[in-house]
């Protein structure tokens, strides 16, 4: 369903990503649905051709703000039809795929009542699903423009060649396909023109498996997402997130698909991502204002109620509470005489069994909205061990 004002804006460019979501399909047919939580590819595709059929029906002026590819497509129609008789017909393998005349990004929003699952419930059955999946953030690369559609130009005809992109590789056309130079049989070569193919915003993102979902002795699991467009810088590491996309392989070209036989990698094209806990510039003091909040701080003290309220139910422990308000709310860095002196605190417990030791550390986590609680026998497999590793999409 495409309201009037999203059509509109996303007619004019406005407006570019499109939710679709299937709770209002599941009320006009409930198989059609459940066929795009199976088949979520495919139906995406449809779902983007008829919305294209219908956004003309939407405008009402003319496209004020125009990038450089909307003028270079309007220059490229305005030739041929100069050029060209009314009679004649464009030819198939040169014409306009539609990824480049399509200004919007179309998603679908899962149902209501889907719960989220774990990494390692994501197994091969779900391949090609609309699912949605629980973890934590460990990595995120730099946004960086992705090529959709790769525009070329003959050296031999002049004629243009446009290739759809659809996995993360793909391979460059070198000969040109044009009926001219096949008739001529001149073999022009193919070159790559810029600034008339049609790039978006990627963002290459690395979830881990919570500490609740991973058995005791298990290293936790990791999923790669894939981000375009307006999912991009919607998390950082560390963030808590429920993510719905689509799980799929990655489809290998040239050398890279022989050598690796019937095992894939897998992914995550995402849809939609919702941060389950905030972060600190986003919690709210919903129960001080900000008059009470200075009358608090001039009170004598104030820091000892502070302590004190940190794990109430542990009697005693005064100095351990203060040293984890500290490291709760961090310290300043300074720069003084050319040396830097850093204002985050580490801190090491350590007494005998039963002093609340672990206790104190579990009310922490509950607390902060960033920290990630783990145990010794845990540390290698949470990720706190380094290494160095090359990034399979960057190279780097």
């Amino acid at each position: 369903r495409v309201t009037g004002s999203s059509g509109i804006n996303a007619e004019y460019g406005e407006q570019v990503s499109l939710r679709i979501s299937l709770d209002d399909i599941a009320e006009f047919d409930e198989d059609l649905s459940r066929d795009i939580l199976g088949n979520t590819v495919r139906f995406q595709k449809l779902f983007s051709e008829a919305v294209s059929d219908i956004l003309p029906d939407y405008q009402q002026h003319e496209v004020q703000n125009k990038d450089s590819l909307d003028v270079y497509i309007q220059h490229r129609l305005l030739l041929e039809a100069r050029n060209r008789g009314s009679d004649e017909i464009r030819d198939p393998k040169n014409q306009y795929p539609p990824e480049l005349l399509r200004r919007f990004e179309l998603s679908f929003t899962p149902p209501s009542g889907q719960k989220p699952l774990s990494i390692r419930q994501i197994t091969a059955d779900r391949i090609g699903n609309l699912v949605t999946v629980r973890g934590t953030v460990t990595r995120a690369t730099e946004v960086k423009p992705a090529m959709t559609v790769a525009t070329y130009t003959c050296d031999q005809c002049g004629s243009e060649t446009y290739q759809p992109i659809t996995g993360i590789q793909f391979t460059p056309i070198d000969m040109c396909p044009s009926k001219e130079c096949q008739t001529n049989k001149s073999n022009g070569r193919l070159y790559l023109q810029t600034r008339g193919s049609k790039f978006v915003k990627f963002q290459d993102v690395k979830i881990q498996e919570d500490s609740d979902q991973v058995p005791v002795g298990d290293t936790p699991r990791s999923m790669t997402l894939l981000c375009r467009g307006d999912n991009t810088r919607l998390c950082q590491p560390g963030d808590h997130i429920n993510v719905t996309g689509v799980f799929l392989p990655v489809q290998r070209t040239g050398l890279k698909a022989m050598m690796g036989g019937l095992m894939s990698d897998t992914f995550l094209h995402v849809h939609k991502i919702d941060r389950v806990k905030k972060g600190f510039e986003e919690a709210s003091l919903e129960c001080l204002t900000e008059d009470e909040a200075r009358t608090l701080a001039q009170e004598p003290l104030f820091y000892d109620k502070l302590a004190a309220s940190l794990a109430p139910e542990i009697y005693g422990h005064d100095d351990v509470k203060k040293a984890l308000l500290l490291l709760l709310v961090g310290g300043v860095d300074r720069n003084t005489q050319g040396m830097k002196i850093r204002g985050t605190l580490n801190i090491c417990l350590m007494g005998d069994p039963g002093v609340a030791k672990s206790q104190l550390l579990s009310y922490i986590d509950r607390i902060a909205p960033r920290c990630q609680y783990t145990t010794g026998r845990g540390s290698t497999g949470v990720g706190l061990t380094a290494a160095v590793m090359k990034d399979p999409i960057t190279g780097r």
